[in-house]
């Protein structure tokens, strides 16, 4: 007779491994499925983990797990084609546990989170791939994979922002590239010591920068680089729709960023060791799926839970939450055998409680606001131009800087835009 599980999870990423850690830790019997060769070998994500509750499930984390640097300066730049605007924030805080947040990398990180399952009881089962449902009747039974019947009594969907499995169980419909955006990365190797010295940082310290500007060529998104703990991660993410109506590619934007003077200087002698992209759902609440069914939840990017408001895009931490969340459901659920839709409701209950959906409500409009294509250009030109006329000295008489305000606005953007743009950031931010 073949073996039933009490729950699969499918994927390995943050998500499907906070979730069968912690059902397994409950002492049931679970399955981790995970198409690539190993947990993070397929994922991919700009390189920085924010958030406290990965410390909630494994107090002090960061002695363990295989973290680069801890974020100590938060770096934001506006950026035309020869100038930056930049504003570098740090504070003592940032210095102490839990910390603010750490720059990671995914094919060690990943398998770090699937080694915590796998201890704590979880089978992780690498290459191999969820394909199909099984059903009993109009209830989720498990999964096909590899060919195998795979049964369970629920089944936990952790497979990506291009979710095949929440699609045939009809919990989400087709997916608009007008709510995803492309992610493409490279990791840049450089001495730690020269890292250091070019960014200013000491020991474990380390930045998260992330630009807007006229690289992106008007279309929506923006760029990152995180220090690791001998590379660089650096890359951009725009979004999906406009990238095919303007008929660019995602790496020529990089290339593009790579080669501005305030990023190329930072970049010099740096060896490329990886390449990778991602598709990101970026459109919060509004694409959200139904989060659960007859014996099936999903989680993670699945579930669409990245929230993206122009100053943060932040995803680990939520797919971390949901993914436990989802557990603690089906362990409640375990006790009375009962894994319909009404009792495997309460999952969207516990999110709806937690910091995941009243983030994502909390800025449900920011997606749309983002859309607005003067922030990549008209503005970036706005304040850079507005800064050079500010501290250029050439010996001429100066002018008042309401003059000089009005000038860098001339022709580029109008006070009423500037009024309606505030207005949105107020309703959206």
């Amino acid at each position: 007779m073949e073996e039933k599980f009490d729950a699969i999870v499918v994927g390995a990423g943050p998500a499907g491994s906070a979730c069968g850690y912690t059902l397994a830790k409950a002492g049931l019997n679970t399955l981790v499925v995970e198409r690539g060769k190993f947990p993070g070998a397929k994922n991919m994500w700009g390189g920085a983990y924010y958030g406290p509750f990965l410390h909630e499930l494994f107090p002090n984390f960061w002695e363990e797990a295989p973290v680069e640097r801890y974020i100590k300066h938060r770096k934001f730049s506006f950026l035309t084609e020869d100038s930056a605007l930049s504003v570098d924030f740090t504070t003592k805080k940032f210095d102490e546990p839990p910390y603010n947040g750490f720059s990671v990398l995914r094919a060690k990180f990943d398998r770090w989170l699937a080694s915590k399952a796998e201890q704590a009881g979880a089978i992780v089962a690498s290459g191999l791939q969820g394909d199909d449902l099984l059903w009993e009747g109009s209830k989720v039974s498990g999964i096909k994979a590899g060919g195998d019947d795979l049964p369970a009594d629920v089944v936990v969907v952790c497979d990506g922002a291009n979710s095949i499995l929440a699609e045939k169980a009809g919990l989400r419909g087709d997916l608009s590239p007008k709510d995803m955006k492309q992610g493409v990365k490279e990791v840049i190797q450089l001495p730690r010591e020269v890292i250091e010295q070019r960014f200013n940082l000491n020991g474990k310290e380390g930045i998260a920068w992330e630009s807007l500007g006229t690289f992106t060529k008007g279309i929506p998104g923006g760029a990152f680089i995180y220090t690791n703990e001998d590379s660089l991660s650096i890359g951009v993410v725009v979004q999906l729709n406009a990238l095919a109506e303007k008929n660019v590619k995602a790496n020529d934007l990089l290339e593009e960023y790579k080669q501005h003077p305030e990023v190329a200087s930072f970049l010099k002698d740096g060896k490329m060791v990886e390449y990778s992209a991602h598709l990101i759902p970026v459109s919060g609440k509004a694409m959200m799926p139904t989060l659960y069914g007859d014996g099936i939840l999903v989680a993670g990017d699945a579930a669409a839970m990245t929230l993206a408001t122009g100053l943060a895009l932040e995803g680990a931490n939520f797919a971390i939450a949901s993914g436990a969340a989802a557990a603690e459901t089906i362990i409640e659920a375990k006790k009375t055998g009962d894994f319909s839709k009404t009792t495997l409701s309460r999952y969207q209950t516990r999110l709806e409680q937690s910091f995941v959906l009243k983030d994502l409500e909390t800025f449900k409009k920011a997606p749309h606001f983002l859309e607005n294509p003067r922030l990549y250009e008209k503005y970036p030109e706005f304040v850079c131009d507005m800064a050079e006329k500010i501290f250029t000295n050439d010996g001429k008489p100066r002018e008042k800087t309401m003059k000089l305000l009005k000038q860098a606005m001339d022709g580029r953007i109008s006070f009423l835009q500037i009024i309606q743009d505030l207005w949105q950031i107020k309703r959206s931010i």
